[in-house]
């Protein structure tokens, strides 16, 4: 598991996979830093061998603003996380995750990707990025056996969602957004994590390639954007 700067997060949630007497370790790097991220795969090459599911799930918001008024240093820190970032930690842990036979690669994408509203430039431009290099890679890695899949998720209920509706929409509990959700309640991380544990899966032998998007068929509150 990687964390940038949230240590005691991390390490909670490493203790909760290890009650499940699973093997886990929480790394530090920034994922839009290529020395940082080399430096941690070959210590997790070293410690627990070679990477046979990457999930990339790094995620920052925009600040909301037009085109007209972005900062450059956000527009190239946002796509640095969400596009760049998985470039490099896929560069890295393909030579390994060839020699296994069967290897996945999930990209945590937006269904932002489905719109690409306004006052969202850096985010939208990031997440597409992503996909991009998601349906590049399936071509690239299908003969080793490489399964390159896109999870699209909307609103979801984690410390960012709510972080970003209380900062975009004033909403300070996202009960209240629930009645005008899809089935009644804003998407929960295991809605997400229910998908990707599919896509990795010996159920999945066909599917690459792959865009799915979890937002309940489309979701009436906006997760990522906002008006000045």
């Amino acid at each position: 598991m990687n964390y940038r700067r949230e240590e005691d997060a991390a390490l909670e949630v490493v203790d909760e996979i290890r009650r499940l007497g699973r093997r886990a370790h929480a790394y530090q790097a920034s994922v839009d830093n290529p020395d940082e991220d080399a430096e941690m795969i070959a210590r997790i090459e070293a410690e627990l061998g070679p990477v046979g599911i990457l999930i990339n799930n790094a995620g920052i918001a925009s600040r909301g603003k037009a085109v007209i008024d972005t900062d450059p240093v956000e527009l190239l820190r946002l796509v640095g996380t969400h596009a760049l970032g998985p470039h490099y930690l896929s560069r890295l842990v393909l030579p390994g995750m060839r020699k296994l036979g069967r290897g996945d690669i999930i990209m945590i994408s937006s269904a932002a990707t489905r719109s690409l509203g306004a006052f969202g430039a850096p985010y939208n431009m990031g997440k597409t990025a992503m996909e991009a290099l998601a349906f590049t890679l399936a071509k690239e890695e299908r003969p080793y056996g490489i399964r390159v899949n896109v999870v699209a998720p909307g609103l979801v209920e984690t410390e960012m969602g709510r972080r970003l509706m209380k900062a975009t929409a004033g909403v300070q509990d996202l009960r209240a957004l629930d009645a005008a959700m899809p089935f009644g309640r804003v998407c929960q991380p295991d809605d997400v994590a229910n998908v990707v544990r599919f896509l990795v899966s010996d159920q999945n032998s066909y599917l690459t390639g792959e865009r799915l998007y979890c937002d309940g068929g489309g979701q009436s509150v906006s997760a990522h954007t906002r008006g000045p």
